[in-house]
């Protein structure tokens, strides 16, 4: 990966964070590779009376061709709205690496797409 910005806003900034962070980046190359850069924005936007501290995960991803942006919104525990933030973006990214080898999204998918463009049987009278 040429470029990694970490970004942390209102939440306590440690060592063990951005380890964390940094070692789920690295992982998003075996999904997709080149990766040019990826921006991560972890913050606690909105403090509630009622339900406790919230967190938001926000990634940018530069591929050749293509921005990939994730954004997860509304966990309490910072660990688990980066875990999900992160597998979003894995599955993005794995879609993007199976368009740009020019393989098909799935055989599932595929049969339901054939199914659906097929006609219709006439009605029996």
């Amino acid at each position: 990966m040429d470029s990694l910005q970490i970004t942390v806003r209102d939440i306590r900034h440690s060592p063990t964070l951005d380890a964390h962070i940094r070692s789920k980046a690295a992982k998003l190359e075996q999904y997709s590779s080149p990766i040019i850069s990826c921006r991560i924005v972890a913050e606690a936007p909105h403090k509630h009376q009622q339900s406790g501290r919230l967190y938001s995960v926000r990634l940018d991803i530069a591929v050749p061709g293509r921005e990939i942006v994730v954004n997860h919104e509304h966990d309490e525990d910072i660990y688990v709205a980066l875990r999900d933030a992160f597998n979003a973006a894995k599955r993005q990214l794995e879609d993007y690496a199976q368009i740009r080898r020019g393989e098909t999204r799935s055989r599932k998918r595929q049969v339901l797409g054939d199914a659906a463009a097929a006609p219709s049987p006439p009605d029996a009278v």
